[in-house]
């Protein structure tokens, strides 16, 4: 199940918020092993790699060639351990695994947020952005702040995904325009953490002041071809979960014109899944009323079937174009650029503008013990 491998660090490359990217040489015990590889080590897990340090690696990402996580992973830094860290969190995340990590969680007894989050047991009609891919969220971003500036926007980021916040350079690059990362469930490193999605959303809006929350999954979504196959199968779950807590669940269709595979064309049938049969309350589906005529109609003939429960929203996408090419990001889906897949990246920012018109006059209002 995993392809171990020992190795030396030849040279620092780069590194971003909870993530340092490293060079290393590798002990070969096959022919068609790398000389070389890039390495990533989590420093909060395995402290920081410096040259000529012999590290042991997971090379199972490199062995099945990911796009998304190619990467050998630093799984210790053996001859160097990092000190213990004596925290007051009692959650364990990536349970019962070799690098289970002890957390703080947001709703804990020891949490300075435990009394705000069991004081309030909803969200006060908080608007939430549901989308299926990691790569909508710069662009729900993007639409949000394109009408709210002063909007408080929080990412809850469910483990769908990669279950570490600090795999992800556009969380990273994001930072400065958001209130704060929830990693919910098994994911970690956000700058708060919770049991699941519901905690999650409560900690957005009571202990990081949120106006509105966008949720996906981490980077590396998860797809078999099948109909239920899918990490985004959550979405369904988590628009759920805004109903229950007295939110207005927003969702983001994953539209595409430029998908090859004909079950991702129009909308993709991981959204027609997750908001059709998942959805058990209503929602916003949001399409932009300015989509390319042909793709429109297949759009509406496909959500059509899912109205009721849930209604179409139809905000104005494209004077939202330079709202995403302003973003500090590179803007990316499946390998696909912005001018690749406009449709997609539209769509998605069209549904972060529908929600910030819910919100109310008042920004700001989403505090601590609120």
């Amino acid at each position: 199940m995993i392809r171990w491998r020992w190795g030396t660090v030849v040279a620092p490359r780069t590194s971003w918020h909870g993530s340092v990217e490293v060079e290393v040489a590798l002990e070969a015990r096959r022919p068609d092993d790398p000389e070389r590889v890039r390495a990533l080590a989590y420093p909060a897990l395995v402290g920081t790699p410096r040259v000529g340090d012999r590290v042991l690696l997971n090379v199972n990402a490199l062995a099945l060639g990911l796009g998304t996580g190619g990467y050998a992973l630093i799984v210790a830094v053996p001859d160097r351990l990092p000190d213990d860290v004596d925290a007051p969190g009692h959650v364990v995340k990536a349970r019962y695994t070799p690098l289970q990590a002890v957390v703080l969680a947001a709703d804990e007894e020891a949490s300075p947020l435990r009394r705000a989050l069991t004081d309030n047991a909803d969200i006060s009609g908080m608007p939430v952005v549901i989308a299926d891919l990691h790569s909508a969220l710069p662009a729900i971003l993007a639409g949000v702040h394109a009408d709210r500036p002063s909007a408080r926007v929080a990412y809850v980021m469910t483990d769908g995904g990669a279950l570490p916040a600090w795999f992800s350079r556009t969380v990273d690059a994001l930072r400065p325009l958001l209130a704060g990362t929830v990693t919910t469930g098994q994911a970690f490193g956000g700058d708060l953490e919770s049991t699941n999605v519901h905690s999650g959303l409560l900690a957005a809006r009571h202990g990081l002041g949120a106006d509105l929350a966008i949720v996906t999954q981490g980077p590396g979504n998860l797809g078999t071809g099948t109909s239920w196959g899918f990490s985004g199968v959550a979405a369904g779950e988590a628009v759920n979960a805004v109903a229950a807590l007295g939110g207005r669940p927003v969702a983001a269709p994953r539209i595409s014109g430029a998908d090859p595979r004909p079950r991702h064309r129009g909308v993709s049938h991981h959204s027609l899944t997750a908001f059709g049969r998942v959805a058990l309350a209503p929602a916003d589906l949001v399409v932009p009323s300015d989509l390319e005529a042909d793709l429109a109609l297949v759009v509406h003939e496909q959500l059509r079937p899912l109205c009721p429960p849930h209604r179409i929203v139809t905000p104005v996408a494209e004077d939202l174009e330079p709202a995403l090419l302003a973003l500090p990001v590179r803007l990316s889906t499946m390998g696909r650029r912005y001018e690749e897949d406009r449709a997609y990246f539209l769509a998605a920012a069209a549904a972060g503008r529908a929600a910030a018109a819910s919100l109310r006059s008042g920004l700001g209002e989403g505090g601590v013990g609120d």
